[in-house]
């Protein structure tokens, strides 16, 4: 079995830490194994951990609204596997699926103690990877919006995170900017109305019924 250090020293993110360093780092992290064809994680899931794969090769995907599995990338040894959404929350969503397709090692570390011993005394890096996470976000909702969304979930997901601009924009924008025709967006929205998850007044959209509108795209 590979020691917790020399499995944290492997990773290039930690390879210029000092021994007291690396010794802090093994105080919060365990080392687990899984088998082949295990399933690490499911979208919409949670973790209080930051996970590493040591060993072994890990799938990511997604499942779209027709049960198609779409291949993302695969993680290799050595590579952080942890999908962040921001700094802030004591929690790591989860973007996408995840399984093993060998058998493998992981690394976890404790996110909160990591947070607080290495990243919270400087402000300006907190800053500066949250920027980063949310430029990585844009790129999650492109992927989700193009490749894994239908029209319906397309529009409920513009409509909970970007309102505004939703109705500013005409809309035969709004259908060009969601890869939709106007024709289509045009029946998804009078089928909100009819299920009254949104009302149209002059023209503006109004959501009477968010987590509903959420639960089209969320899949729940």
């Amino acid at each position: 079995m590979i020691k917790t250090k020399e499995a944290i020293k492997s990773i290039s993110l930690f390879s210029h830490l000092s021994d007291e360093e690396l010794d802090l780092v093994a105080s919060m992290s365990d080392i687990s194994s899984y088998n082949a064809n295990t399933v690490l994680f499911y979208e919409t899931e949670s973790t209080d951990r930051l996970l590493f794969l040591i060993d072994g090769l890990l799938k990511v995907y997604k499942i779209d609204k027709y049960d198609n599995e779409i291949f993302l990338y695969y993680v290799y040894p050595n590579s952080m596997i942890s999908e962040l959404s921001n700094l802030q929350d004591n929690k790591i969503n989860c973007f996408s699926n995840s399984e093993f397709l060998r058998d493998s090692t992981l690394l976890s570390i404790d996110f909160n103690r990591f947070k607080k011993e290495f990243l919270a005394e400087n402000e300006l890096i907190l800053n500066f990877i949250n920027e980063l996470i949310y430029k990585n976000q844009q790129l999650q909702c492109i992927i989700n919006r193009e490749l894994v969304f239908d029209a319906t979930s397309k529009v409920a997901f513009m409509l909970i995170n970007d309102l505004d601009m939703f109705n500013q924009l005409k809309r035969t924008e709004v259908a060009l900017l969601l890869h939709i025709q106007p024709e289509t967006l045009s029946r998804v929205l009078k089928r909100l109305v009819r299920n009254e998850t949104i009302t149209v007044e002059k023209g503006n959209v109004l959501i009477l019924k968010e987590e509903e509108l959420k639960s089209i795209y969320l899949g729940i």
